[in-house]
């Protein structure tokens, strides 16, 4: 099995394929739209800002491919946004596949919000196993808003999409790579759903 972590202008792409190489899982970090068709699982991940990562996945061609993927696929924090329709950071147009807008959380409170919280409302393979009283971990100022895609709920300042499915699409905005034993396991319940 290969795990394809997409290599774009976002950063944090280095402590995704520690923890993927950790759980036992062979990775390759690459933009060559042939490998990322051919991985057993893909990944997005990031931390940056929305509208340059997008103008980088346009320039590379990166945007169709990960829109024609049929393999399971997981946004990560960036990649989460991305994944939704349109987002208020710098008035991007995201990847459509999530019917949702990012919008910033509202600058009278404190943001980013940054730190453990707790998930209400999971539901799905990614949560297998995941405790009410389980922690992630988030850093983020932009939050998807709660559609129909939504399959755990956060709620700081307001209540937000804390991740997402579709199909073979996967997303969450909190970052399982440094959410210790919980987000090892979420991570291992994404590279464990039959391609």
């Amino acid at each position: 099995m290969m795990i394809a972590i997409i290599q774009y202008n976002a950063g944090n792409i280095a402590s995704v394929r520690n923890a993927v190489e950790r759980l036992g899982y062979p990775c390759l970090v690459t933009d060559n739209r042939e490998q990322l068709r051919q991985a057993d699982k893909v990944i997005l991940p990031g931390v940056g800002e929305a509208h340059s990562a997008m103008r980088h996945l346009r320039e590379k061609g990166l945007d169709t491919v990960i829109r024609s993927l049929q393999q399971p696929v997981l946004g990560i924090c960036l990649g989460q946004q991305l994944l939704c329709n349109h987002s208020e950071e710098g008035d991007a147009d995201g990847l459509g596949i999530f019917d949702a807008q990012v919008r910033k959380f509202p600058p009278e409170d404190i943001v980013p919000h940054i730190g453990w919280d707790n998930l209400t409302n999971t539901r799905g393979t990614l949560f297998d196993g995941f405790g009410a009283a389980d922690t992630v971990y988030f850093v983020h100022s932009y939050y998807a808003g709660i559609c129909r895609d939504t399959i755990a709920i956060c709620n700081y300042i307001l209540p937000f999409s804390a991740a997402m499915q579709k199909d073979n699409f996967y997303a969450v905005q909190f970052h399982p790579e440094k959410s210790a034993g919980v987000g090892e396991r979420i991570l291992k319940n994404f590279l464990t759903i039959p391609s």
